[in-house]
């Protein structure tokens, strides 16, 4: 691959390749990695339930380590697992500090978790599904991807003429082409284990 150009890549892209693609110094590599993750690294904090400002804080901090430590990864495809990891333990670190901020005795049986293991067994699975299927939802065809977002993701949802007008399609075809959607969206996520 030539150092000047690259080829611009995705959220689709294996986190492998998005790896391999920061280490050689694609930017457009950065940014689809923390497109792809950026829910699950902000759902550390929201469980957490700290402030927008610790939370940005906690996400930047994130970030921050990944791209110190993106050359050390030595399973590039155990990125999601990291990014999760180093999230719960930014966010233990947060509530400890907090705690000695406001003078708070410290919990002798409250220890360091001793492994990398994130601290809520049940949360980490509903962050990893979660996770995928929003990886699920961006692998969809365009007109899909952009259609069950229109209609699940915005708040509140758009209204069928409105999703209509900005895919280029008859209002009427929009309840057919949704079940369409759904359905490669659900034989997906089966396929996937989900």
């Amino acid at each position: 691959m030539e150092s000047t150009h690259f080829p611009k890549p995705d959220r689709t892209w294996s986190d492998e390749d998005l790896v391999e693609a920061c280490l050689q110094g694609n930017q457009q590599a950065w940014i689809a990695i923390v497109a792809k993750y950026k829910n699950l690294v902000y759902s550390a904090p929201m469980k957490y339930r700290m402030s927008p400002q610790d939370a940005a804080d906690i996400f930047q901090e994130v970030w921050v380590d990944l791209h110190a430590e993106l050359k050390n990864l030595r399973d590039h495809g155990a990125l999601r697992g990291w990014l999760f990891s180093v999230a719960i333990h930014k966010c233990y670190q947060w509530k400890r500090r907090r705690a000695r901020e406001m003078g708070a005795r410290p919990d002798p049986f409250e220890r360091e978790p001793a492994s990398r293991e994130p601290l809520f067994p049940e949360w980490k699975e509903k962050a990893e599904r979660s996770q995928f299927l929003r990886d699920t939802i961006a692998a969809l065809p365009e007109r899909c991807r952009r259609m069950v977002e229109m209609l699940f993701f915005q708040d509140p949802p758009l209204p069928y003429a409105e999703v209509a007008r900005q895919l280029g399609l008859a209002e009427g075809s929009i309840g057919f082409i949704r079940a369409r959607c759904l359905r490669r969206l659900r034989e997906d996520l089966e396929r996937g284990g989900f």
